[in-house]
């Protein structure tokens, strides 16, 4: 019974948190003077309204499926790794790099070859903090914030200085680079949905099979629970630290890859660091570090992104989503409340029971 009902309750918060951001988004809309019907309704539409639109939902959900699967492995370790932007830039730039030095080779031989690299990328700079931690006690969070700004200007110090002769971006990698397969730009009404998400689904199944079917698995779950028991019990709690970091980075440089790749086609000058390393620690908080939870919150965020673009079409400032998705995180970082709640609702009818 108690497994049970902690099952429920971990199904309860993320559905709770997501109904609770959409009902402050609307009181929001209320506030400001706009109407939450007609806000959510041009939102549905511009999810779903045309082929071409569920394309870029689903185009929109694959890196974040990607670095929210980079997230967990390494929360699920015991470490906070707000790195996932500089490590998906890293898979990013390898993947581009190794794209426009063997353009002419085929295609079944680059693209895996620039997957390769991406992922090997975002490992190394992700390996960095995991080494720092293990072997010094450092940080990883201030480790990882720093290591987003450096590699940030590495990347645009090489697109204007080595990649490109001072231009903004990059050429277009050649089509034997590309994610992009016109079967799947037919069917999605020429989307930039791309051959990512099926890197995507085989990541979700590989970390599923990892974390629960596994030895590794077990070791990072259990130093996770509790670093001191795990080394009392004869694992490593440095080599695991430093292993949850690598295969975090790699899923996060696999991100990048996918935007490299498959939705822009080159590299090109950022402000910031790739948002999708932010949302995807919000993508995993949400869908419980759970693989399948993960496809889910990917998907939502998906159609609220792609879908808020369609909101100032009815007056309605796209910021409002902002503030949903924001609203749904405070929900799901506030979960032990929810938690509370809960237990408290139960407590109370048992009680009623009783009497």
């Amino acid at each position: 019974m108690n497994n049970r009902n902690t099952t429920i309750k971990n199904l309860a918060v993320p559905v709770v948190s997501v109904v609770a951001g959409l009902l402050l988004g609307a009181v929001i809309m209320l506030i400001s003077g706009y109407s939450p019907v007609e806000g959510y309704r041009a939102l549905l539409q511009g999810a779903f309204g045309r082929t071409y639109n569920v394309g870029e939902v689903v185009r929109l959900a694959t890196p974040l499926i990607l670095t929210g699967l980079g997230f967990s492995i390494a929360n699920t370790a015991g470490f906070f790794n707000i790195g996932l932007a500089g490590q998906a830039l890293c898979g990013w730039i390898a993947s581009i790099a190794v794209a426009m030095s063997f353009p002419d080779l085929p295609r079944f031989l680059l693209v895996p070859l620039c997957v390769i690299a991406g992922a090997a990328a975002g490992a190394l700079w992700a390996g960095i903090a995991g080494f720092l931690r293990a072997q010094f006690g450092t940080s990883e969070v201030i480790v990882t914030i720093m290591l987003n700004y450096t590699i940030l200007h590495i990347s645009n110090y090489l697109v204007r200085n080595v990649f490109t002769d001072k231009n903004d971006a990059t050429p277009r990698i050649s089509e034997n680079a590309s994610l992009r397969l016109s079967f799947l730009t037919d069917i999605s009404g020429g989307s930039r949905l791309n051959a990512g998400i099926f890197l995507a689904l085989i990541m979700i199944i590989f970390v599923w099979v990892l974390m629960r079917k596994t030895t590794t698995g077990f070791e990072l779950r259990s130093v996770g629970l509790n670093p001191f028991a795990s080394e009392y019990a004869g694992m490593s709690a440095k080599k695991n630290i430093v292993l949850a970091m690598l295969i975090s980075g790699a899923l996060a440089g696999l991100g990048g890859v996918v935007e490299g790749l498959g939705t822009f086609e080159n590299l090109f000058i950022l402000d910031s660091a790739p948002a999708i390393g932010f949302d995807g620690m919000a993508v995993s908080l949400l869908g419980g570090g759970n693989p399948i939870g993960i496809l889910l919150s990917a998907l939502l965020f998906g159609v609220l992104k792609v879908g808020g673009l369609k909101m100032p079409s009815v007056g309605i400032p796209n910021e409002i989503v902002e503030i949903v998705v924001a609203s749904i995180i405070f929900f799901v970082g506030i979960s032990f409340a929810i938690r509370f709640i809960m237990d408290k609702a139960v407590m109370k009818r048992v009680k009623k029971g009783e009497a």
